[in-house]
């Protein structure tokens, strides 16, 4: 597909080309059934070896241990907010968030209408351009939890070690699911909406401790209960079954490239091409966010002015470099460089950068 253009989009992602192709091959007709795989019953034999597989391979490429599972439910990230504080907290516990931007302020709003929260560190007063220590973070007595972002899109700023804490850790890895190993023993819950580096957008992957999501809060909906998507193996109701199809298909292509352990080394080779960029540019192009948490997903920049960014984001889609745009609370560029985007359109970025550069440096 050779007007294949580079996508770095914050929201939905780019997706393996060979996917795409595979899946459109199928559209139509799935394996002969004379329908697609999305027009079938979420019961059909031929629908539920998808659901399977797909299941059984989000656990085996994150490589989680035995007493975790994991959950297909729909809503993505912002639903996960409420309903990892209206299953985890009981009467008198509490839990932390660590507050390094944009995507945990929402996750912190919305956990406040179903527990106590309090944050256990706050980077505004470095400009939420940093992540926190371990010996910054506040953990009070009574915390069922801690929750972090792994990875600001906004901000671009993530975590290169996950906290030791005294306390499990709840998650929210959106942004760079599957693209880096989890030391299951700390965690309790990590989710995200698979639309960054998974699929289509829809859904959330919940990766849970069994035990964690049985004595599940019964005041709650059910679809809202974690213990009833787990019994259901997440066909309580009729699933987002083109969302899940598509997991499993990158899920499959990510093993075929070498997994997790791939995945991350890509994940840092390409975004240092791009950091490479700003860092030699003299200062042409600056990059706010302190170097030890420079996100891999997500490469924020600024340029020496606005109207210099304004022709630069031009300039850019007219060389096939598309929604290089920051995000319009804080402005400037971003590049988000997720599992599928290849290195051939992260070097494009770089010699664009180059050219721009020393056209109007």
């Amino acid at each position: 597909m050779s007007n294949r253009k580079h996508n770095f989009c914050a929201g939905p992602c780019t997706l393996p080309t060979s996917v795409l192709e595979e899946m459109r091959d199928e559209f139509l007709d799935y394996q002969g059934a004379g329908l697609s795989l999305i027009e079938m019953s979420h019961r059909a034999g031929e629908y539920d070896t998808v659901h399977q597989e797909a299941r059984h391979l989000a656990l085996e490429v994150f490589r989680a241990p035995e007493d975790f599972d994991v959950l297909f439910i729909q809503g993505g990230a912002i639903l996960q907010f409420a309903m990892v504080a209206m299953n985890l907290l009981r009467p008198g516990e509490r839990a932390g968030y660590v507050n390094t931007g944009a995507w945990a302020k929402g996750a912190i709003a919305d956990a406040r209408h179903y527990g106590e929260i309090y944050t256990a560190w706050d980077g505004a007063a470095d400009g939420y351009a940093r992540t926190p220590g371990d010996s910054e973070i506040e953990v009070r007595d009574g915390t069922r939890y801690l929750h972090i972002t792994t990875n600001e899109t906004i901000g671009g700023i993530r975590f290169p070690d996950f906290p030791a804490v005294d306390v499990p850790l709840v998650a929210d890895m959106s942004s760079e699911l599957m693209a880096r190993p989890i030391p299951w023993d700390r965690f309790d819950l990590v989710y995200g909406g698979v639309q960054k580096n998974l699929g289509p957008a829809g859904m959330a992957l919940v990766f849970i401790r069994k035990s964690v999501a049985c004595p599940a809060n019964e005041s709650i909906a059910r679809y809202l209960r974690y213990d009833v998507h787990l019994d259901k193996e997440s066909l309580f109701n009729t699933p987002p079954m083109f969302t899940i199809a598509m997991v499993g298909k990158v899920l499959k292509w990510m093993k075929a490239r070498g997994g997790l352990d791939a995945i991350e080394r890509e994940a840092a080779d390409k975004a240092g091409i791009v950091y490479r960029q700003i860092d030699e540019s003299d200062g042409f192009y600056s990059c706010p966010v302190h170097r030890a948490s420079r996100s891999h997903m997500n490469v924020v920049f600024r340029l020496p002015s606005e109207a210099l960014e304004s022709r630069f984001l031009a300039e850019s889609k007219s060389a096939d470099l598309l929604n290089l745009k920051g995000h319009r609370s804080v402005g400037g560029c971003r590049a988000s460089i997720y599992n599928a985007m290849p290195r051939s359109g992260v070097e494009a970025l770089a010699d664009f950068m180059q050219r721009f550069r020393d056209e109007h440096g």
